[in-house]
């Protein structure tokens, strides 16, 4: 997916950002389901991506369509996405399903039981490669799961059978990969919505990079800044980059904060290049 269509998903998962806290796997379950209506109808996807309909003409088919079928949050999420400008008529389809992986990758986040979203992201990731450990290392499996002739359902109930102490949105995540890959092995499908929730756990994570070690007090101050900062308990992967010269240099997510000597003298250099024109 590039260009138009990576923008639009973009704009898609910020604004999933406001549903996300208070979101439950029977969202996902909805948007998994809108996915296979989709998915089914090429005709649909073309109607729902054509440049040459309005957005609000869009939303309003999705709405028709949707209403009274599934939840107020599900069908603003399919109608925002039909509003949107797609390159290609299967961009939508692979948007939603993005969208639908998330709700169910932030549900393990904010999970019961887990201490913080760390530890529930840790072991949705956990429970997803041991499934692929298990059908990567078993040829009968693999071909199971990808028999044309076997129907969705068996094929979700034989991953389901792979993966019986894995947590409910890895289940959920695990029998979507088989019983709909989408033209994908529901093992590379699996490794895609690992990859997704990785992402999701680098928001939990401040790779801090610093010229000298840090003493016990400066460690312990630096991660209750961090902490307050962005509103969570992160943890705190700190290594020692003589190269920065002095300060540090802190990664959260895409975020990057930088107040290191090498980028204080990059900025300088910036400015004085700017006043010589």
């Amino acid at each position: 997916m590039a260009g138009v269509s990576s923008e639009s998903l973009a704009a898609a998962l910020a604004d999933l950002e406001t549903t996300l806290p208070t979101a439950s796997l029977s969202l996902a379950r909805e948007l998994f389901g809108v996915l296979g209506i989709l998915d089914s109808s090429a005709g649909l996807r073309r109607a729902l991506t054509d440049p040459s309909r309005e957005g609000a003409e869009k939303s309003a088919l999705v709405r028709s369509l949707l209403e009274g079928k599934v939840s107020a949050d599900a069908v603003e999420i399919t109608a925002r996405l039909a509003a949107s400008r797609w390159a290609d008529a299967r961009d939508i389809s692979d948007a939603l399903e993005t969208l639908a992986s998330t709700v169910a990758i932030a549900v393990a986040e904010q999970g019961i039981g887990a201490s913080n979203g760390l530890s529930g992201l840790e072991r949705l990731q956990n429970d997803l490669f041991a499934f692929n450990r298990v059908v990567e290392g078993n040829h009968e499996l693999q071909a199971a799961l990808t028999e044309p002739q076997a129907s969705t359902d068996a094929k979700r109930s034989l991953a389901l059978r792979v993966a019986p102490e894995a947590s409910e949105e890895a289940k959920l995540l695990i029998g979507q990969a088989a019983a709909a890959p989408r033209g994908a092995k529901p093992t590379a499908l699996v490794e895609k919505f690992a990859a997704l929730a990785a992402g999701r756990q680098k928001r939990w994570i401040a790779e801090v990079a610093v010229a000298r070690p840090l003493n016990g007090g400066q460690a312990e101050r630096l991660q209750s800044g961090l902490n307050r900062l962005y509103g969570r308990e992160l943890k705190m992967n700190t290594t020692v980059d003589p190269r920065l010269i002095g300060g540090l240099r802190v990664t959260v997510g895409d975020e990057v904060l930088d107040a290191s000597t090498v980028a204080r003298l990059g900025e300088l250099r910036r400015q004085l290049a700017t006043h010589a024109r």
